[in-house]
């Protein structure tokens, strides 16, 4: 079975034997080890976007899968925007300077951002892939010259980008990873198992916030009309069993939108906003108490929702 091996102190992660199969692997934690509903695990009421803020604390506004859609978004009072990627439609340069610009008119203090597997022009080996084929699946894309992409990153000047890396702001540490697994081959996908937990051991210990564009399993990962589960079994163990971040906040599956939970503890005022509208825009969080302990959020209604819910798995 998979999972945490102590290494000299340290958890070692391995691959999990339901890694390819991730609803049975919800069916046989859910049963056997209650690994989404442990006897920790507690709601927590949650607190309108427009709440004021406690005196001392730092409010989180997460938001993620916005598309190139964020006109009109009316966005929550807060100092630290983290957005779980796509941000893009195919990751165009035109796009992400859009992106960009509408960043810049946003007030946050700090604006973090990752990648989601639309942003193809941020995976280079992607791109590569893409101009040795002999059909273009992605006309828009494959007609530009690599000068165009090479640093695409670049363009995002109005915020902090994560992949693989992380920053401290405000005293808290953000690690973020785009990773997610394969699904019709877009950007940053990858086969589950050893090749996802290759990058998920990137991870360091002792980290504030993770900031994943895919959900774990068992965490808003249900797609009803195919199902089954899709969140990711190496993620989960990473998490829960390695590296136990105080706050884990991620995007990806779009049935997952709808609802807004918040979870507060002594020293920060974690505020997790979610919206549909178009093709959706939604984050999910799940969050650690500094003991260690599993804190579970709430959920509301949408805050923003502006029209109709399109459900697209991954997309």
């Amino acid at each position: 079975m998979a999972h945490g091996v102590p290494s000299q102190g340290k958890v070692t992660i391995t691959v999990d034997e339901y890694s390819s199969n991730p609803t049975q692997a919800f069916t046989h934690y859910n049963i056997n080890q209650s690994r989404f509903q442990p006897p920790h695990v507690h709601m927590v009421d949650p607190i309108p976007y427009d709440t004021p803020k406690p005196a001392g604390h730092t409010r989180f506004v997460c938001i993620s899968d916005t598309h190139s859609r964020t006109d009109g978004i009316q966005m929550p009072y807060g100092d630290i925007l983290l957005h779980t990627g796509d941000f893009t439609e195919l990751g165009l340069p035109s796009e992400v300077k859009k992106f960009n610009d509408w960043l810049g008119n946003l007030p946050y203090e700090y604006k973090i951002v990752i990648a989601g597997n639309h942003e193809l022009t941020f995976d280079k080996e992607f791109m590569a892939d893409l101009v040795k084929q002999d059909y273009y699946r992605f006309p828009s894309v494959s007609k530009l010259k690599p000068e165009d992409f090479d640093n695409v990153q670049s363009l995002l000047t109005n915020s902090i980008y994560l992949q693989d890396s992380e920053v401290t702001v405000k005293g808290f540490r953000i690690y973020g990873a785009p990773w997610t697994p394969w699904f019709n081959g877009w950007g940053f996908n990858l086969p589950r198992g050893q090749s996802l937990l290759d990058k998920w051991n990137l991870i360091p210990e002792g980290i504030d916030i993770l900031m994943t564009h895919g959900p774990p399993l068992g965490f808003r990962d249900w797609v009803p009309k195919e199902l089954q589960r899709v969140g990711c079994v190496e993620l989960l163990n990473t998490v829960q069993r390695r590296v136990r971040p105080k706050l884990h906040v991620f995007g990806g599956i779009h049935e997952g939108a709808g609802s807004s939970p918040v979870c507060r503890t002594s020293r920060v005022d974690w505020l997790m906003d979610r919206a549909s509208f178009c093709w959706s825009r939604f984050t999910t969080l799940y969050a650690l108490t500094a003991s260690g302990g599993a804190r579970r959020t709430a959920q509301r209604p949408d805050a923003f929702s502006t029209g109709p819910h399109h459900r697209k798995h991954s997309k």
